[in-house]
């Protein structure tokens, strides 16, 4: 009987696992199930191959750290926070590790090199993929006028309408406006930047873009998250009344065949300020810089006909994009095939390129240079460690946010 409530206690925790008790006609409360979670003895030495990640207690505020076997696949310890000192200690304690599966996160890398000074790094080709998407994002990001200006110079049967001087801001373009004044207003008197992120409210990744990224870019970046669902019909709608087609209702039931799912007020808005002749001219359409960038990051071969063209076209329009849109592909080439070798005359090339994201990227792996070079050139990775932190957030979830530092560790360890 001890032996199954056990087993119902790592399986579901406290509460969920009393559920199931009174369902079996088990008398076992709550705390009497968390009492028989014990975290079985750490081994006094540490697994050959080490994987290290950290995970969240509460997202933004607290994080432990999990260490995972990468060759049995299984957690080894759990550790109360994430900071340097903790791992080393940990590392001291546990002597006889070999190789180290870790993310990006410099932390990590100072208690390896402390601690276990002969060990080798790889760092996770994932990370390194997302850093350079990221990277490559940004870029499209930046030279959007340059896809806009082709696709205005390009011929279109669909005649255009009168253009405004200026589009007339909205409530998103006033937000960051405000926010971007803020935020470096408060850093120009000397805030320090985690101060700025907790009076603001913003996550300190988000300051430090409104600290190092221009006005112009935030504000087109806002522009591309608005939810305008007419705004790929106006080109279409713009034809059919300079043909005569002027019945609002006639409009909103050619667009809906078409699939437009907005409301007919927001189709009978458009239509007046094309009566009234002030209709913004239909925007050019433009690829978004997220598909840009997802259809550079995947193979070629992969991408229907219809993505090729587009890409073709972006890559005319803009020749920095070209640049990085080789970069990446020579990058990728080198992650999907471990070729670590390579990786040295890759950077090299990066940091001699016009495109600053890139530049950026390439002097941030230079910092990294050996674990990177082992993350393409070794077969681990911290994919098993990945697994193992979702594994941590749904027993978070089964315990409702109030699983303590001991228990989650007990539940944690106690499966293997």
């Amino acid at each position: 009987m001890r032996q199954l409530l056990h087993a119902i206690a790592t399986e579901l925790g406290g509460r969920p696992g009393s559920r199931l008790c009174r369902k079996m006609g088990v008398p076992a409360g709550r705390m009497r199930l968390l009492q028989l979670l014990h975290a079985p003895p750490v081994a006094q030495r540490a697994p050959r191959i080490l994987g290290v990640d950290e995970f969240a207690f509460r997202r933004g505020r607290t994080y432990g750290t999990i260490l995972v076997d990468v060759e049995k696949r299984c957690p080894v310890d759990v550790l109360p926070d994430r900071t340097s000192e903790t791992l080393a200690s940990w590392l001291v304690a546990h002597p006889g590790v070999e190789i180290v599966c870790r993310d990006r996160a410099s932390a990590y890398t100072r208690a390896i090199k402390e601690a276990a000074p002969h060990a080798v790094e790889v760092a996770d080709r994932w990370h390194l993929l997302r850093n350079l998407s990221q990277a490559v994002e940004k870029t499209c990001q930046q030279h959007r006028s340059c896809l806009r200006k082709y696709a205005e110079q390009a011929p279109s049967p669909i005649p255009r309408m009168p253009l405004l001087e200026a589009l007339p801001p909205t409530l998103i373009v006033q937000r960051v406006q405000q926010r971007h004044e803020l935020i470096n207003r408060m850093l120009d008197n000397g805030y320090p930047l985690s101060e700025v992120a907790r009076r603001v409210g913003l996550d300190r990744k988000t300051v430090r873009r409104y600290r190092d990224t221009e006005l112009d870019v935030l504000i087109a970046s806002a522009r591309d998250r608005r939810n305008v669902p007419l705004d790929r019909y106006k080109p279409f709608l713009q034809a059919q009344f300079a043909s005569g087609v002027t019945s609002a209702k006639e409009l909103y039931d050619q667009i809906c065949a078409r699939g437009f799912q907005g409301g007919y007020s927001t189709l009978s808005r458009y239509v007046l300020s094309l009566r009234n002749g002030v209709a913004v001219a239909a925007p050019a359409q433009i690829p978004s810089p997220r598909s840009i960038t997802a259809w550079i990051m995947r193979p070629r071969k992969s991408l229907s006909t219809s993505e090729v063209a587009r890409l073709d076209e972006v890559r005319i329009a803009c020749p920095d994009i070209t640049e990085a849109c080789n970069l990446t592909r020579a990058f990728t080439d080198l992650v999907r095939h471990r070729r670590g070798a390579m990786l040295g005359l890759w950077i090299r090339e990066a940091e001699q390129s016009t495109i600053g994201p890139l530049r950026s990227f390439g002097s941030f792996l230079r910092q990294d240079f050996d674990a990177v070079t082992a993350g393409l050139t070794l077969p681990y990775s911290s994919g098993v460690v990945e697994g193992h932190v979702c594994r941590v957030k749904l027993l978070k979830r089964s315990m409702y946010g109030r699983a303590t530092f001991a228990l989650l560790r007990a539940r944690i360890l106690a499966r293997h």
